[in-house]
């Protein structure tokens, strides 16, 4: 078995992979060797602003043998083919949300992983930051009681008025529905396991949307997915859940709360690391907080935690099979909409066992 960091590198060179090498870059278990881009300049602007060794096309990547994570950061169209290739190259894979476009290519994708002895690792990690955690925390504890039911809100103009090429986010694979409700729904089934049945609604406000700023603005472009979806959610445990995702809304609203025998809990924005966190109990006249504890660095947690797990033999806990099971989720809730009646769920997840609490990201454990 192979000792000390692990090796990664990026492909896709756009506007998140700044997020993970800020971070990844300081993590001493982890090694930034190189990034590859389709735009191979852009590919080697990235790698000389990082002072990685490494930069070009895909191929270029795959070549180097000390690469052992392959953190896939293109478009959701392409997941499915980088990840293969990576596979194929004996790498491991960590992907960006959704983990492929349907279930069929998820289910064939772990597969392949699993035949060729690799691990798959998928986004979001931000179940992984001190808020969420901390909630996980607060729910073993029997803070609230029993939880009972959930309501997960995430409304918004869309990401065209900010966004410098949107046009992907309203593509199949994207969406409020793809493109936001991981955070949600991994966040849900961190705290509450897996789901069950679901049944939906959805509609599109408008058929194209006009970029608002940079280069592009002015553009019009096609909208191609629901941008306002509905869902009821079952878990296989007994709680239910309430979701709405929208790129419909002039004002923008992020909640999660969770309904317990003895209280509700209000976690914080399941799209970052951080609190706040509260609690109201059944005789409580308003919210109080709850201490947040943990680390709120931000993306890059699950590749951390994946390449411990990967030198330890353990489990990591942004996993393929939890990425699969929420993309599963998301397939069935648009089905549902389009069919209307209730979708059943073949696949499940363990839920992830939480962080130890002295669990830190800058602390070298890997010799």
């Amino acid at each position: 078995m192979s000792t000390g960091p692990v090796g990664v590198a990026i492909v896709g060179a756009g506007a998140i992979s700044d997020a993970y090498l800020r971070n990844l870059t300081t993590f001493p278990d982890v090694r930034v060797l190189g990034v590859a881009d389709l735009d191979v300049e852009r590919a080697r602007t990235k790698a000389a602003e990082y002072g990685l060794p490494v930069a070009g096309d895909v191929a270029t990547i795959l070549a180097v043998p000390e690469v052992e994570i392959v953190i896939n950061l293109t478009i959701p169209a392409a997941h499915a083919a980088v990840a293969s290739a990576a596979l194929r190259a004996g790498k491991h894979v960590y992907g960006e949300k959704p983990l492929t476009l349907d279930p069929g290519e998820g289910e064939k994708l772990l597969a392949e992983a699993a035949a060729h002895g690799l691990l798959v690792g998928n986004a979001p990690d931000t179940f992984l930051g001190a808020g969420l955690q901390s909630a996980k925390r607060a729910l073993a504890s029997g803070m609230i009681g029993t939880p009972i039911a959930a309501t997960a809100v995430m409304q918004s103009p869309g990401p065209e008025s900010w966004h410098p090429n949107p046009e992907f986010l309203y593509q199949r694979g994207a969406g409020p529905l793809f493109d936001m409700s991981p955070y949600y729904l991994t966040a849900l089934v961190a705290m509450l396991g897996p789901l069950s049945k679901v049944v939906a609604t959805a509609r599109q406000a408008r058929p194209h949307r006009v970029i608002g700023s940079g280069p592009k603005g002015g553009t019009t472009f096609a909208v191609e997915v629901p941008t306002h979806v509905m869902a009821l959610l079952d878990f296989a445990g007994g709680a239910s859940a309430s979701a709405t995702f929208s790129f419909d809304s002039p004002a923008s609203v992020t909640m999660i709360e969770i309904i317990g025998t003895e209280g509700t809990l209000s976690l914080p924005d399941p799209n970052t690391f951080a609190g706040p966190l509260k609690v109201r109990g059944a005789g409580d006249g308003d919210w109080r907080e709850v201490p947040v504890e943990g680390t709120a660095v931000g993306r890059g947690l699950g590749v951390l935690d994946m390449a411990r797990a990967l030198r330890g033999g353990l489990p990591h806990r942004a996993s393929g099979t939890l990425a699969l099971h929420v993309l599963e989720t998301m397939t069935a809730i648009i089905e549902s909409a389009e069919h209307g009646e209730f979708r059943h769920l073949e696949t499940t997840v363990a839920e992830p066992a939480p962080l130890p609490e002295a669990w830190d990201p800058h602390a070298a454990t890997l010799a």
